[in-house]
C-alpha cells in the first residue's frame, strides 16, 4: 500500500525519541554483560531473594570486617524465559572466602546449562579472595547465574558483618 498522505514531521519526530528512550531504557537493564554465544540469556534486572541463614564457625571469632561463619543467601535473576535462582553457601574465616557451595534450580533448559557450567567454576574464583574484592561477571560463560550469585553474596555480606 502506498501511504498518499505523509505522516506530519513532529509525530514522526516524537516517534523516534520514544523508541530512543526505549532503547536507552532497554541498554540500561543490560548492566554492561553480554552473551556473545548465547543470546537466551538477557540482563533483565536482578532481583535478590534473600533467605539468609548463618551459622557461626567454631568458636565463631572474627579477625576483620565480617563474622566467620558459614552463610547462606539466594539470589534471583531474569531471562526471558523465567525467573532463576542460586542458593549459595559461603564460609568465611578472616575476611577471606574458604569455601563456596552454589545449587541451582533451573526452570529453563538453557538455564540448566548455564548454571551447571556456573557452578563447575565458581569455585576457583572465589575460595582465598577477599570476600570485598570478589566481583563475578562472568565464569563459565554465563554472566546472569554471576548476577545471581552477586545478589546473595551481597546479601550475605550484610549478614556477618561483624
Amino acid at each position: 500500500m502506498i501511504r498518499t498522505t505523509a505522516v506530519p514531521r513532529p509525530v514522526r519526530i516524537g516517534t523516534a525519541l520514544v523508541g530512543v528512550a526505549g532503547i536507552v531504557t532497554l541498554a540500561g537493564c543490560a548492566g554492561g554483560s553480554t552473551e556473545a554465544a548465547a543470546p537466551a540469556e538477557s540482563s533483565a534486572a536482578p532481583a535478590v531473594s534473600s533467605a539468609p541463614s548463618t551459622s557461626a564457625a567454631a568458636g565463631g571469632a572474627s579477625t576483620g570486617v565480617y563474622a566467620d561463619g558459614t552463610y547462606e543467601a539466594t539470589g534471583q535473576y531474569a531471562t526471558p524465559e523465567s525467573v532463576e535462582t542460586v542458593d549459595v553457601t559461603l564460609t568465611i574465616a578472616g575476611d577471606t572466602v574458604t569455601d563456596v557451595t552454589v545449587t541451582g534450580d533451573p526452570q529453563a533448559a538453557e538455564s540448566r546449562r548455564y548454571q551447571s557450567e556456573f557452578i563447575g567454576g565458581i569455585k576457583d574464583e572465589v575460595v582465598g579472595k577477599n570476600i570485598d574484592e570478589i566481583s563475578v561477571s562472568k565464569v563459565a560463560g554465563s554472566s546472569l547465574t554471576s548476577g545471581g550469585f552477586m545478589n546473595a553474596l551481597d546479601t550475605i555480606k550484610s549478614e556477618a558483618k561483624a
